[in-house]
């Protein structure tokens, strides 16, 4: 229902617009309060890139994350990465991500990225703390997963993803409409990349690239339209994305079963989900939280953000120009 509401479809919208006129005017004071000197905001020793949305989830915004941490990682440049650390839970902030540490603590995207890029990755509720955190080893730039509107936080560059198919809905600020902040956002920040869809002219052509599917206890690879007998699962902002996705490479699952995003899961809520030679086919950031007891007939989809090559080197360009200012 609340998809319908917020991409037009239903008039529900008009019961939500005075919480939604709410958030605008709270959402607005709090940036104001930071752009007029009220509240102190932070700036690290290094340069800082925001990669966030203007929308509520599912717009892609992960494998951006994992793509610009990869690219600049070729360019020589020692990238370290900090998260709110959304679905997770840690004893204690700022948390270091290592090959021990599990969604439990510092959430499924933290891991996910680490176990990509091998990058440093710190969680913290209050980014300052997760950036000082990286700053214990050398790192040459600092990429924040979400945080646009984390004003605490200063930032050299700030990189919008926005949904190509869904853009921005009926346009209204949360809960009536899907929005964090207005459209007219997107003519202050340094880049948009869109997924999906037909960009608007100036911002960057983005498709979701998928390789693979992998084997969860064994590591085996295969082409996905190999995988028969699917039973299709997503824990993401936007589950119809993955099931489109899956149809797009030829796999026609038999059922497809959406959580919430952030979903933990336990063992007997997903074995439960097949039967006999049904296989269980998820994404990869539902794919970091089942480790632990994945079973033999489970399987995960990566996937990777791909990325119009002329407009990517504009933009990486523009960012390790950042590390050369002294």
């Amino acid at each position: 229902m609340i998809e319908k509401i917020w991409a037009g479809r239903s008039p529900l919208y008009l019961l939500l617009l005075p919480f939604s006129w709410l958030y605008g005017a709270v959402s607005s004071l709090i940036r104001l309060s930071y752009r007029w000197g009220w509240r102190k905001s932070w700036r690290a020793p290094v340069p800082v890139v925001v990669v966030g949305n203007l929308t509520a989830g599912g717009n892609g915004k992960t494998p951006v994350v994992i793509w610009l941490v990869e690219q600049l990682q070729q360019r020589g440049l020692r990238v370290g990465v900090v998260s709110r650390g959304y679905g997770g839970k840690a004893p204690h902030y700022p948390l270091r991500v290592t090959a021990e540490t599990g969604t439990q603590q510092a959430g499924d995207e933290p891991v996910l990225i680490f176990q990509r890029t091998g990058a440093p990755v710190a969680v913290a509720p209050v980014r300052r703390e997760a950036v000082q955190a990286l700053l214990a080893e050398p790192v040459d730039i600092i990429v924040t997963d979400d945080g646009l509107q984390h004003y605490a936080l200063q930032r050299d560059a700030e990189i919008v993803v926005v949904d190509g198919v869904r853009r921005f809905g009926n346009g209204w600020w949360l809960p009536a409409g899907p929005m964090r902040e207005r459209a007219g956002r997107l003519k202050q920040v340094d880049a948009v990349i869109t997924n999906g869809g037909r960009p608007e002219p100036g911002e960057i052509a983005m498709r979701l690239q998928a390789g693979q599917a992998v084997n969860l206890l064994t590591g085996e690879r295969c082409a996905p339209e190999q995988l028969q007998q699917v039973v299709a699962m997503a824990g993401i902002g936007h589950p119809p994305r993955f099931f489109a996705t899956l149809e797009a490479l030829g796999v026609r699952p038999q059922q497809c079963v959406a959580f919430a995003d952030h979903q933990n899961y336990q063992r007997d809520q997903l074995t439960s989900l097949t039967n006999g030679d049904d296989l269980l086919l998820m994404t990869e950031k539902d794919a970091v939280k089942c480790r632990a007891f994945a079973q033999a007939n489970w399987w995960y989809l990566p996937v990777n953000a791909d990325i119009n090559p002329a407009q990517a080197e504009t933009l990486l360009n523009r960012l390790t120009a950042l590390c050369a200012k002294p």
